[in-house]
C-alpha cells in the first residue's frame, strides 16, 4: 500500500492560501478525493502519473478525459516543439489557424465554420449567444441530470452553486429530463416561442435509446429552436470525431474540447454557416454579434497539438484501440464484480468509451462514503481512480489486468465497509458533491 504522502500534505497545507479551491477546476479539488491520495502530480508518461512524493499510479481519468493518446505522447510533443520554435502568438492570425480550420471541419461535414477557444465554457456560451441572436429568443434548455456545461450564468444559475448569479439571469435557463422526448416536449409547450436552443451532450455512459438524438433535433426545429450538441466529453471517444458521426445527425452547432488535442488547451465551436456567420464581419450593414474574442484562442502550439492528435487518430485507428481496451475492461471488471457477489452494491455502466461506477451502501442507496472508501483502497494500491475509466491509446490489456487485480483487493475492503460501516475504514471525510450549496 502507498502510505507516503508527506510532500502532498505540505502542498495541501499551503495551496488553498494561494488558489481558491486549491485547483483551477473543482473536479481536481481536495474534496473530490480521499485524504489518502496525491495532492499534486509531478509528471506523467503514457498511462501513468507520478506524484510529488514519487508514487506511481495507473491513470484512469486521463486529465479529466482530455488526454486521449497518453501523457507526454511523443508524436504530439514533436509537432508542438516544431511550432514553439516559430512563436506562439502574433498580432495577426497564424497560418496554422487555417490549416486547423480546414482539418477539423473535414471531420464534421455537416458544419462549415469553426471558432477556436481555450476552454469548453467559452465555446458553449458562444453557442448559446449565437442561438439567441439567430432566433431572437432568450431562453436556453438543457438536461437537469447532466453534470456540467459552463461556468457562466446561464448554466451555474440553475445549479446549487448559484450564488453570484443574478436571479433574472437564472430564470432564462430551463431544464428537462435527459433522453426524454416527453419531458422536452412539455418544456416547449410550457414556453411556446421562447426557447432559443437546446444544448445537450449527445449521450451518457448508460446508453441512448435508438433515434433519440435525431428526434430531439427534429423536435427543437419544429418549435423554432436550434439544437447544440456538446461533444466536450464524447468527442474523439464515442467515434471519430464524435457522436455526430456515430448517430449520423446534423445539429446546428457543436462544441468540442477535452481529448481533441491530447490535453493541450484547444477547444472549438463548429456550426452551420448561416448561424456561425452571425459572428463574422463581412456582412455590411448587418447588426454585429460579438461572438468570442480570445487572445489565446489561436495559440499555435495548442493548435499544433490538435493537428497532431487528429493525425494519430486517422493513421492509427485510435478509436478502435480505445474501444477495444474498453471492451476488455468491461469483461474483466464485470467478472470481478460478479465473482465478489457485490453486483447489488457496485454498478458499472456498460460503456466501452468511458465506463463509470456507482457505489451503494448496505441499503442499496448511492453513498459518497462507500465511494470514497473504494477510491482510497484503489489509490493506495497504485491506481488513481475517481470512479471512471477513460481508455486512451497508451492503455494496454496489461494495464487493465493490473486495474483488475487492484479492483479485486479493493472489493474485499468494500465488503468490510458494507458490514462495519465505511467510517471505521476511511481516513478523513467522504467526498462531497461538486455542485452543493454550502462548502
Amino acid at each position: 500500500m502507498i502510505t507516503n504522502y508527506y510532500m502532498s500534505d505540505q502542498y495541501r497545507a499551503k495551496i488553498h492560501e494561494l488558489i481558491p479551491g486549491g485547483a483551477h477546476t473543482y473536479s481536481k479539488g481536495d474534496d473530490q478525493f480521499p485524504e489518502l491520495s496525491p495532492a499534486a502530480i509531478a509528471y506523467g508518461k503514457g498511462a501513468y502519473v507520478w506524484d510529488i512524493d514519487g508514487n506511481k499510479f495507473l491513470d484512469c481519468s486521463m486529465g479529466l478525459t482530455s488526454v486521449s493518446l497518453g501523457h507526454a505522447y511523443e508524436p504530439v510533443l514533436e509537432r508542438v516543439r516544431e511550432e514553439l520554435a516559430k512563436g506562439v502568438n502574433f498580432q495577426r492570425p497564424a497560418y496554422i489557424e487555417m490549416e486547423m480550420a480546414e482539418a477539423f471541419l473535414s471531420l464534421v461535414p455537416c458544419h462549415q465554420m469553426i471558432k477556436f477557444a481555450k476552454n469548453g465554457s467559452t465555446v458553449t456560451t458562444a453557442a448559446i449567444k449565437l442561438a439567441r441572436a439567430f432566433t431572437g429568443r432568450r431562453m436556453v434548455a438543457f438536461p437537469s441530470d447532466h453534470p456540467f456545461y459552463s461556468y457562466d450564468d446561464w448554466f451555474i444559475g440553475q445549479t446549487a452553486c448559484s450564488k453570484g448569479v443574478p436571479p433574472e439571469n437564472a430564470v432564462l435557463s430551463v431544464t428537462y429530463k435527459s433522453d426524454d422526448l416527453v419531458s422536452l416536449t412539455e418544456l416547449f409547450e410550457k414556453y411556446p416561442g421562447q426557447i432559443a436552443c437546446v444544448i445537450s451532450e449527445p449521450e451518457k455512459n448508460f446508453g441512448l435509446s435508438e433515434n433519440y438524438l435525431q428526434q430531439a433535433i427534429d423536435l427543437a426545429h419544429k418549435h423554432g429552436a436550434l439544437y447544440i450538441v456538446d461533444e466536450m466529453i464524447t468527442g474523439f471517444k464515442t467515434d471519430f470525431p464524435g457522436s455526430i458521426k456515430k448517430y449520423n445527425v446534423e445539429p446546428d452547432l457543436a462544441t468540442w474540447g477535452k481529448g481533441i488535442a491530447n490535453g493541450f488547451s484547444f477547444c472549438a465551436l463548429t456550426g452551420k454557416r448561416e448561424v456561425m456567420d452571425l459572428g463574422g464581419i463581412k456582412n455590411d450593414g448587418q447588426e454585429k454579434v460579438f461572438l468570442t474574442s480570445t487572445t489565446h484562442g489561436g495559440e499555435t502550439h495548442a493548435i499544433a497539438a490538435g493537428l497532431a492528435t487528429i493525425k494519430e487518430f486517422q493513421e492509427k485507428n485510435v478509436i478502435k484501440h480505445n474501444h477495444g481496451i474498453g471492451d476488455y475492461f468491461l469483461t474483466k471488471i464485470g467478472t470481478e464484480i460478479t465473482a465478489s457477489g457485490l453486483g447489488e452494491y457496485i454498478q458499472m455502466a456498460a460503456c466501452n468509451w468511458m465506463p463509470i461506477f456507482i457505489f451503494k451502501d448496505a441499503s442499496g442507496t448511492p453513498s459518497m462514503g462507500m465511494r470514497t472508501l473504494f477510491l482510497q483502497e484503489m489509490i493506495g494500491r497504485g491506481v488513481l481512480f475517481q470512479g471512471s475509466f477513460v481508455p486512451c491509446f497508451s492503455h494496454t490489456t496489461e494495464d487493465v489486468d493490473f486495474f483488475a487485480d487492484v479492483f479485486r483487493a479493493s472489493l474485499e475492503r468494500y465488503k468490510e465497509g458494507l458490514s462495519a460501516g465505511f467510517e471505521k475504514l476511511l481516513t478523513g471525510s467522504p467526498i462531497k458533491p461538486v455542485f452543493r450549496k454550502y462548502i
